[in-house]
């Protein structure tokens, strides 16, 4: 698809997945000045919006669908394991609920879920165009924060601690509970490479064995390397 209007400098480019070629979203995204749209098929989430966020979008109907098949958790791992900044999008008025067999205390718990444990933020719209128009919001919203002067409040940025998590995991017997562990006693991926078996056991889950496999796999001689060299200069 061609850039629709506004300056090829300023547009917004967003990668909606192939499945939402016919959703009415796509039809308001066409109609918003600024925008660069294609279709592609998509790992996760429905939307990607200028390589700076991604949205799953939902009616409220779908997502009370997606509640009872399991399907909304499947999806929320996948986004939550992103590096860019995701959020649901739930569309619609919650007067739908009622064309469903969902209990609002079950609609609620997903919300809780999607909020305090996948650290999603649920976003409300009422129709395709306003969720058309949010997703161009974020977009600049995130572009405006981006071009301000650094990091604020003290957080660590989002991407950064995702890569540090997934960096940590790749040490022997460390999950995603261990890795935000590890994290977060030590503060830094450096500083726990460079802890003490002793050091590394004290954090809660890891214990001597995971301390022990973890030291052995990051702490290696230099003589047997600089032996090595020599025999290879000599030949």
């Amino acid at each position: 698809m061609t850039p629709v209007g506004g300056s090829q400098a300023l547009s917004i480019p967003i990668i909606a997945d192939h499945r939402e070629a016919r959703s009415p979203v796509v039809e308001a995204l066409k109609q918003l000045p600024s925008i660069e749209l294609r279709l592609q098929q998509l790992a996760a989430g429905d939307y990607v919006v200028d390589g700076r966020c991604v949205f799953e979008r939902k009616t409220v109907v779908d997502f009370a669908a997606s509640i009872a098949d399991g399907r909304l958790f499947v999806q929320a791992q996948k986004l939550a394991d992103l590096a860019e900044p995701a959020a649901i999008i739930l569309e619609g008025r919650l007067g739908d609920l009622a064309q469903t067999q969902m209990r609002r205390e079950a609609f609620q718990g997903a919300m809780v879920s999607l909020s305090l444990i996948f650290h999603l933020p649920v976003l409300r719209t009422l129709e395709p165009a306003e969720t058309a128009r949010l997703m161009l919001y974020a977009a600049r919203q995130l572009r405006r924060h981006e071009w301000s002067a650094g990091p604020r409040y003290g957080r660590r940025p989002k991407r950064k601690r995702r890569i540090q998590l997934r960096i940590l995991q790749g040490l022997p017997g460390i999950g995603p509970a261990r890795a935000e562990r590890l994290l977060q006693a030590f503060g830094t991926v450096q500083a726990v490479m460079t802890a003490s078996v002793q050091n590394l056991e004290q954090v809660d889950g890891v214990g001597q064995k995971t301390a022990a496999a973890i030291r052995q796999v990051l702490q290696e001689s230099p003589v047997r390397y600089q032996a090595r060299n020599a025999r290879e200069q000599e030949l």
